[in-house]
């Protein structure tokens, strides 16, 4: 019987035993990278993302149960963040070249990820940091200048808390499909032509072999065949050879979670998860309550620093913020804020525009790829006429999504 981990071992990918005062030892492409820069040699094909693989392996903080893994992309927002702010604050210039640089870093790294196929803590890193963050500047820089009552921090605490407790139910189950049982017996047994999945929560990958492949769109997953089952609604249904199972119509499987998820939306990079039929309405309520608590929380801001002005007129025009670095700060982070906002605004519109018209965003993607939908309202949405049955009925149908239990008839089928 093996001895338990102390607080600084761990077991490390190879599954040998290993210690974190042994973290800069045994690496053997390390090494060798270090020999070949200081002798001006090229690097080997793979040696880079083998390095890389080892650092983030031996990246972890001591435990009771044995030394943790930290997720490096978690480390980026946590560092970068404040001090971008802060020198955005010392003067003008400066805010203005870390506030326009910073989201096409963002987008950048989307973009990186998105086509490498790869999930990332990074974006609900941000986003979680961005907020605690934001809220301790204006506890810190704002309030103590008197202007801002008892009651306006109470009503902004309580809609940021409102906004978290959403946020928190949009990242459970968004009604991933189960696991046929015969499935997950062969994977057990390692059979070559099965997938090798994650947790139902969806925070690890799947292995998949490369006999399935085929197009993917928006989450889609690669290599699924399409086969007709009528129904006595005269329904379709798909089957997917990832997850080997019948889906029910509007489900799709998600390339990153390695799951099929009923009636989904599209694989959200800011809660690091799905957004389904289980998950859709608390996804559009922590949006809601992250618009309007930004808003109120800038508007707060803006009065405070630039008293004789409105928020709008404040926002581009505030000739008194840079007078002392505290102003400057706060000014920065407001314009922050009014960044974020603006992507989640878009984000919130498409969004209450496709429940509108009962179409989700996988489908939208699809039907512009099929030539099968109409672009309406200036190209904002994708109506593809399959399931909008009016504006009211379309809300009702997107307010009872969950209400009902899911019926297992066919992705019960193997």
């Amino acid at each position: 019987m093996e001895e338990p981990l102390c607080c600084c071992e761990y077991v490390d990918r190879r599954g040998e035993r290993n210690h974190l005062a042994a973290c800069c030892c045994d690496c053997e492409d390390l090494d060798e990278g270090c020999e070949r820069w200081l002798t001006c040699k090229s690097l080997p094909p793979g040696a880079l993302e083998r390095i890389a693989e080892t650092v983030a392996d031996r990246v972890r903080v001591p435990w009771f149960a044995g030394a943790v893994k930290v997720n490096l992309s978690l480390v980026p927002p946590l560092v970068l963040l404040p001090v971008l702010l802060h020198v955005a604050a010392l003067h003008f210039l400066l805010g203005l070249i870390v506030l326009t640089s910073l989201p096409v870093v963002v987008l950048w790294y989307y973009y990186l990820t998105h086509r490498r196929k790869e999930r990332t803590l990074f974006f609900l890193s941000l986003g979680l940091f961005s907020l605690g963050y934001m809220y301790y500047v204006f506890l810190q820089e704002v309030v103590p200048r008197g202007h801002v009552g008892y009651s306006q921090v109470v009503a902004l605490t309580c809609g940021l808390i409102l906004m978290l407790a959403a946020l928190s139910r949009a990242k459970k189950d968004p009604g991933y499909l189960p696991i046929p049982a015969s499935d997950v017996k062969s994977s057990h047994q390692g059979l070559p032509n099965k997938s090798v999945r994650g947790s139902s929560n969806g925070l690890h990958g799947i292995t998949t072999s490369g006999a399935a492949s085929g197009r993917a769109v928006n989450g889609e997953a690669k290599g699924y065949s399409r086969m007709s089952a009528e129904e006595p609604e005269g329904v379709k249904k798909d089957w997917c050879t990832k997850c080997q199972l019948v889906r029910p119509a509007r489900a799709g499987h998600c390339r990153l979670c390695g799951r099929c998820v009923r009636r989904l939306d599209h694989h959200c990079v800011w809660i690091n998860s799905c957004v389904g039929e289980q998950n859709h309405q608390a996804f559009i309520l922590a949006l809601s309550f992250f618009m309007l608590t930004s808003v109120y929380g800038i508007t707060l801001t803006l009065h405070t620093i630039c008293r004789d002005r409105t928020p709008f007129v404040a926002l581009f025009y505030c000739p008194g913020a840079y007078s002392d670095y505290s102003s400057a700060l706060s000014f920065t982070c407001v314009w922050y804020c009014a960044i974020v906002t603006a992507g989640m605004g878009y984000i919130l519109l498409i969004q209450l525009l496709n429940i509108s018209y009962n179409v989700t965003e996988r489908e939208a993607r699809l039907a512009l790829r099929d030539n099968t939908g109409r672009r309406l309202l200036g190209g904002l949405v994708i109506d593809t006429g399959q399931y909008n049955r009016g504006f009211l009925c379309n809300w009702g149908h997107f307010l009872s999504l969950g209400s009902s239990p899911p019926r297992h008839s066919a992705e019960d089928i193997v």
